[in-house]
Parts: C-alpha cells; sequence; structure tokens
C-alpha cells in the first residue's frame, strides 16, 4: 500500500525516507547486519561510516519517542496484537531514527517500538537518518495519515503546526499528504469548535460528520449543547443537519417537528442562562415568533428583595 502512495508524498519528501523503507508494520523481514555494536553492549553506538549503512539494530533501552509526534494515542487492544505477533515473528520493519546526545529518537516507527517494549523485545532493527525539524513533522504525519492513525483532531493541528511553524500553505501541505487542498482546510475547521466538542469527537462520542456538521453553529457554547443532544438522543447526521438548520432559521421555522424541536431548544438555553445569572426559576412563554412572556418565580418576600436588588445593580 506504502509503495503504491509513494509517488504522492510531494516533492522531496521521497529523499527523507530511505531507499527500501516503507510506513507499514510488516513487509520483508529485517536481516540483521555485521555491525561493529555488540548487540550486549549499552553505550556501543554506529560510527559515522555506519550511518550510511541502510539498517543496523539497536536495543530498545536506547530508544525515544518522539515527543513532537502528532499522534497523542495509541489503541491498547492494537498494540496487544502486535506485540503478540512480534513475539512469533520478531520486528520485521526497521524504525526510521536520528541520533541525539546520548539517545536515538524515533522518526517513524513509535507504535512498532511500544510494542516491541510490550513483547520484552530486546533489540529492534533501525535505518538511522538526519532530518531538519519539518521533515521530522513531514514524515510522523505521513506515517499515521497512510495508516489512518491519527483521530480527526490531531490531523487537524498537525497541519495547523506545519502552517505556525514551517509557514507552508494549505497547497503546499496537500501536496505533502497526497489529499487535495479542500481536504486540508475542512480539516483544520474542525479546530474552530468548542474544545469541549472536539474531546468528543477524538473519543468517538461524535463522529466526523457530526462535528462537521456542528461547524455551522457560530457560538461554541450551543455547539456543545446539540453536541450533548447528539449523544443523549443518539442522532444521526441526517438528523443533526436538520436541528441545525432549524437553530440557524429561527424566524422562519417550518412546521415540523424537526424545527418545533429546534426552537425549544434556543429558548430552554435561555431561559437557562436567565436563571443562572438571576438564581432563581425563570419561564419563557412564546406567544409568536417575535412576542412572548418571561416569568420569573420568587418564594418569599426576602427573595423579591433580592431580585430587586439585583436588578438595581444592573442599570
Amino acid at each position: 500500500m506504502a509503495r503504491a502512495k509513494r509517488s504522492g508524498l510531494g516533492k522531496g519528501l521521497d529523499s527523507l525516507i530511505p531507499m527500501g523503507m516503507e510506513l507499514e508494520d510488516i513487509q520483508r523481514p529485517a536481516q540483521k547486519k555485521n555491525v561493529q555494536m555488540s548487540a550486549g553492549s549499552e553505550s556501543a553506538a554506529p560510527s559515522d561510516s555506519e550511518n550510511e549503512r541502510p539498517q543496523t539494530f539497536l536495543k530498545i533501552s536506547q530508544i525515544e519517542p518522539n515527543r513532537e509526534q502528532p499522534r497523542k494515542q495509541f489503541d491498547e487492544e492494537s498494540l496487544a496484537e502486535l506485540a503478540e505477533s512480534i513475539k512469533q515473528y520478531g520486528v520485521l520493519q526497521p524504525l526510521l531514527v536520528q541520533k541525539r546526545e546520548d539517545y536515538y529518537e524515533i522518526i517513524a516507527g513509535e507504535r512498532r517500538w511500544r510494542a516491541a517494549k510490550l513483547a520484552k523485545v530486546k533489540e529492534v532493527p533501525v535505518i538511522i537518518k538526519e532530518y531538519t525539524p519539518q521533515e521530522i513533522m513531514e514524515i510522523s504525519l505521513i506515517e499515521n495519515i497512510q495508516r489512518e492513525d491519527l483521530n480527526p483532531i490531531e490531523e487537524a493541528s498537525a497541519y495547523q503546526r506545519l502552517i505556525d511553524e514551517f509557514h507552508l500553505k494549505h497547497e503546499e501541505i496537500a501536496v505533502r499528504v497526497s489529499k487535495s487542498r479542500t481536504a486540508i482546510t475542512n480539516s483544520m475547521r474542525l479546530l474552530k469548535l468548542d474544545k469541549r466538542v472536539q474531546l468528543m469527537l477524538v473519543e468517538g462520542e461524535i463522529s466526523g460528520g457530526h462535528a462537521r456538521t456542528l461547524l455551522s453553529l457560530e457560538d461554541k457554547e450551543i455547539q456543545y449543547k446539540v453536541a450533548e443532544r447528539i449523544i443523549e438522543h443518539k442522532l444521526s447526521v441526517r438528523e443533526t443537519e436538520k436541528l441545525v438548520k432549524s437553530l440557524l432559521n429561527p424566524k422562519n421555522p417550518k412546521k415540523t417537528e424537526e424545527a418545533d424541536s429546534g426552537q425549544d431548544f434556543i429558548y430552554k438555553n435561555i431561559e437557562s442562562k436567565i436563571r443562572e445569572i438571576l438564581g432563581t426559576k425563570v419561564n419563557i412563554n412564546r406567544k409568536d415568533a417575535n412576542r412572548g412572556r418571561i416569568e420569573i418565580e420568587y418564594y418569599s418576600m426576602e427573595e423579591l428583595e433580592r431580585l430587586m436588588d439585583l436588578f438595581g445593580s444592573m442599570k
């Protein structure tokens, strides 16, 4: 799969990944090279000449993950399955690493590294190469996108980093990751969602279709309230689209159950906000689209005086 995609990785990106290195967990088996470093030497490190070799082996304790890699979450069940495979067949595809002061940093292959640790593997095959920060970011992003390992918010955040830190344009990112410019733009729009809604998307409580529909709502509090309703009532994307449409057109609601439901949602939200301000029960009784009556309840003279003082302070 990765070989077929290689031609679309973007200008100059072929040179970032050593010849024969594909971004897949299992391909052809890695063969040990006759390197100067012994497997039992903790401090042994490849020499400059060994950096030119396509592959070598490192103790797993010498390797650390890239703290800046786009992917933040790893499926534990998937890792356990890969670990079982590694116990039986070994790590069949080398990790891509870069030498740091006293350790080697993973550029591509963190999932394999994590699974190898679970499998109690002592050493793993690696390819050592030097990269710029931008190249590291691009390789990590492409590796995860090819395997669809990033959740939508991780992917959008990675694109945003390429723009903020390396000043890439949407078109340039699109070329590098073999996607359309529109796909990049739509992905990054998810970052405009309320943070709580973004978390719902990351945790799988709502789908990408739900999330994109909520982007039509500019008020982030309403985004969150609608997202809660999606989860509570198990709304489909189609039902969510109807609800959002009714919220966006409150003055001319269609005489449908969905539109009435949308109007109820708006007024319930307003009631809730007034109730938080006044600290007492509030009811809004609508007469038509533009008129109505607000009822504020009190339960004692002291409560009424408190409300009067509160209204007075709002002048």
